[in-house]
């Protein structure tokens, strides 16, 4: 009769374990999920906002390079290429801007990550192997 009793902890014991295990991996889904959506709704907004910065500074520069051309007609070679070399020196401090920007952004799922290791160390201090470097 003891070793039904101690098989009966044993599996009462896994059954614990592994519902303890699921109820961390659904917590951990739905963190990644909240994760995706927020970077999808970040990049959707950074790309209308480009898409209008971009419309908005091309509409101005025609606009401005046009009026300066009729403003100085007798120099109007000049006008133009002091305009395009506008419009080059702002897309390029723009995509000096962008690359940065990328390079200093939070890597993705960089929260779950943390939890995750965070929940195989106790795990691994729970089953006795002790503490994990890192």
């Amino acid at each position: 009769m003891t070793t039904g009793q101690n098989s009966g902890s044993v599996w009462g014991a896994v059954h614990h374990k592994s519902t303890t295990l699921l109820e961390i991996a659904h917590t951990r889904l739905e963190l990644l999920g909240n994760e995706v959506e927020v970077a999808r709704i970040n990049i959707t907004r950074q790309l209308v906002l480009s898409l209008a910065i971009l419309l908005c500074v091309s509409i101005g520069l025609v606009l401005s390079t046009v009026g300066l051309v009729i403003l100085f007609w007798e120099q109007r070679l000049v006008v133009t290429a002091l305009a395009a070399g506008m419009a080059w020196a702002s897309a390029l401090y723009a995509y000096l801007l962008m690359r940065s920007s990328a390079r200093h952004a939070a890597p993705l799922f960089n929260a779950s990550l943390a939890e995750l290791k965070e929940d195989l160390r106790q795990l691994k201090e729970a089953a006795g192997h002790g503490p994990t470097p890192g």
